[in-house]
């Protein structure tokens, strides 16, 4: 930072620098003024004499020439420019220099500075989203592994259930098989026929040895959903009052077994 006393170093240096070019334009301009000095002139003092006379007349000796007059000593010349600096100046421009050199290698220490602080912070960005990345596979790997573990578990129970139904149902066949080949399966149809005999009003028109097949629907607990009358020895009117006898006969009676249900029944019904 630029103190105080080297900003008015700085002003003292350039007033004086302007005063020295001003003083160097003045006097310049003072000899340009000036009127060119005349050149010096040598003073020799001659006699004339006659040329007949001085034939005989003896030579006189030489006179010794008169002393040069001693050469124009010129003024010395003022120093042209801004004046030496001083050791003060000197040290002061010295210190700035060392100053600017420090506020510039500090400007640079801080900017190497920044410089590897955001390396750094790029660099640890970039390795936090890599382990994100892989503990992100690793989840996914790992609920994968789970997901299909889940899936064969499904599967597997799947499988036990239906081999636990198949075997419930093949057992259930077996019972059912082995009830409707006894007598009980022809006491349980004995039972619906006597109802539906009890629950029938006969027509006028009935005639004694009548014959009939019926196809009866029901569900479980005995109630009565269709009626159908197959082969038949009866006439219209005899056909429609025993198919209103088996809905009257509704709910039919249980079976002894409960694998003997069966919804589909097919009745021999044969009239007292």
């Amino acid at each position: 930072m630029q103190q105080a006393s080297d900003r008015w170093v700085s002003i003292a240096l350039s007033v004086v620098l302007h005063g020295a070019i001003l003083a160097a334009l003045v006097y310049g301009w003072l000899l340009y003024r000036q009127p060119p000095r005349p050149a010096p002139t040598l003073a020799i003092e001659a006699t004339v004499v006659d040329s007949h006379a001085a034939r005989g007349a003896l030579v006189p000796p030489p006179q010794p020439a008169p002393p040069a007059p001693p050469p124009a000593v010129e003024p010395p010349a003022e120093p042209v420019g801004p004046p030496e600096p001083t050791p003060e100046e000197l040290a002061a421009r010295e210190q700035q220099r060392k100053q600017e050199q420090a506020a510039a290698d500090e400007q640079r220490r801080v900017a190497e500075q920044k410089a590897a602080d955001e390396e750094a912070a790029k660099q640890a960005q970039e390795e936090r989203k890599q382990a994100e990345a892989q503990r992100q596979a690793r989840a996914a790997a790992e609920a994968q592994k789970r997901a299909a573990e889940q899936q064969r578990q499904a599967d597997a129970r799947d499988a036990s259930e239906r081999e636990a139904d198949l075997k419930r149902s093949l057992a259930a066949e077996d019972q059912a098989r082995a009830a409707r080949s006894g007598p009980a399966l022809a006491n349980w149809q004995s039972q619906i026929a006597a109802r539906i005999n009890r629950a029938w009003l006969r027509p006028p028109t009935a005639r004694p040895g009548i014959e009939c097949v019926l196809n009866v629907t029901q569900v479980p607990g005995g109630e009565v959903t269709q009626v159908t009358i197959g082969e038949c020895n009866g006439d219209q009117a005899v056909r429609e009052s025993i198919e209103a006898a088996v809905y009257r006969a509704s709910p039919l009676p249980p079976p002894p077994d409960p694998a003997l249900f069966d919804r589909n029944l097919k009745i021999n019904f044969r009239p007292d």
